[in-house]
């Protein structure tokens, strides 16, 4: 029976894809549990029309984090640190930077910012955001002796 998959079913396959499943593990599996329907010339309209949905969507976030990327790649967030002898003690942490970021309006999850090394030298750095699949912005980070 070949059914259309309304959520990701491990082993089975992803949502929205068509699948040719057993009948009994389509009837008493996947939709009596809600997680995919028997395929059909409407159920097959539907889908088109959530994919092309989907694609739109996926569209508008893409040029949203573009935009959003070139306007990080703008800032420079500067830290003051205490340093001796150009060593800075402890280091900028990847939640500080989230935290800067906030202050100037800009919001971004502290898990998207990519480059894992410690800052903890003076100077200037190029900190990598991965604000959307495959949109990647820069932002300036500069340490500073207080």
């Amino acid at each position: 029976m070949k059914v259309i998959l309304l959520s990701d079913v491990p082993k089975v396959g992803k949502k929205g894809e068509i699948k040719e499943v057993a009948d009994g593990y389509a009837r008493n599996f996947l939709i009596a549990r809600g997680l995919a329907v028997m395929e059909s010339n409407a159920s097959k309209k539907i889908l088109e029309k959530q994919n092309a949905e989907a694609a739109k969507l996926d569209e508008q976030k893409r040029a949203e984090a573009k935009q959003l990327a070139e306007e990080l790649a703008k800032k420079t967030l500067i830290f003051k640190v205490k340093a001796k002898d150009g060593k800075v003690s402890g280091s900028i942490s990847t939640k500080q930077i989230e935290e800067e970021l906030k202050k100037q309006g800009v919001v971004i999850d502290k898990r998207k910012i990519k480059d894992n090394e410690p800052l903890n030298a003076l100077g200037t750095f190029d900190i990598r955001v991965e604000l959307y699949k495959d949109v990647i912005g820069k932002i300036k980070v500069r340490l500073v002796e207080e």
